[in-house]
């Protein structure tokens, strides 16, 4: 092949649109020259929320530290494509008297469980909390009561099967966000992830989650952040 060639076929490449893959945000679908600016500021937006970020135990100080670092050094922290382990974001979703919190039972943990899943990509994680939540939940109208994060947690995640295929067992490097959500709002479940979806009193987790690890490691802070 001549350089003249080359030069052609690269010219050709060039001008064609850049495919979309499956699970891309609109952010993403642009070409990647006009998406790595972006993504390196929201990306230093949130190293610096984590630095900034008052740890509430020695879990999370502990957890901050592995995450940030991870965050500056790790390879593909952002997507699955890293199959150790990849950030994900979560929503900490309550009513507006602080008294119930909006959960899923969960297709795989078979329990219920907060809501959130995988960046896929995104670097803004408050956006993938909102998203998740509204998926998951049907509820339209999910807002932030901070942009700031509300809790920070490296969770397991063991081996299963999901959607005919395995996926090993993997870490998820998560942030909380604290969401809010009027409870008069019409509900309805993501079949493919969950089977209820619920306003569930805060005293009564104890008896709803069956993940010991979850919820006094993280349900059980998360409820005490709530109460200041």
């Amino acid at each position: 092949m001549t350089a003249r060639d080359r030069q052609e076929i690269l010219a050709k490449e060039q001008s064609l649109p850049e495919q979309k893959l499956p699970g891309q945000t609109p952010q993403e679908q642009r070409p990647l020259e006009q998406r790595q600016p972006e993504q390196k500021l929201l990306e230093q937006r949130l190293l610096r929320q984590m630095a900034e970020y008052k740890p509430f135990n020695e879990q999370e100080e502990r957890d901050r530290r592995i995450m940030m670092d991870f965050l500056e050094n790790g390879s593909s922290p952002f997507t699955r494509e890293n199959e150790m382990a990849h950030f994900t974001a979560s929503g900490w979703i309550v009513n507006r008297e602080r008294t119930k919190v909006l959960m899923v039972y969960h297709n795989i943990y078979h329990s219920w469980s907060w809501i959130g899943g995988h960046a896929d990509g995104e670097r803004d994680l408050l956006a993938v909390a909102l998203r998740e939540g509204r998926e998951e939940t049907g509820h339209p109208h999910l807002h932030p009561v901070s942009e700031e994060i509300f809790s920070l947690e490296i969770i397991t995640v063991d081996g299963h099967e999901k959607r005919g295929r395995y996926v090993p067992s993997h870490l998820h490097m998560n942030v909380t966000y604290l969401l809010e959500g009027d409870e008069e709002e019409g509900l309805h479940i993501k079949a493919d992830e969950n089977s209820g979806v619920a306003w569930i009193p805060l005293e009564e987790l104890p008896e709803k989650v069956t993940e010991p690890w979850m919820l006094e490691r993280i349900y059980a802070k998360c409820n005490r952040r709530l109460k200041g």
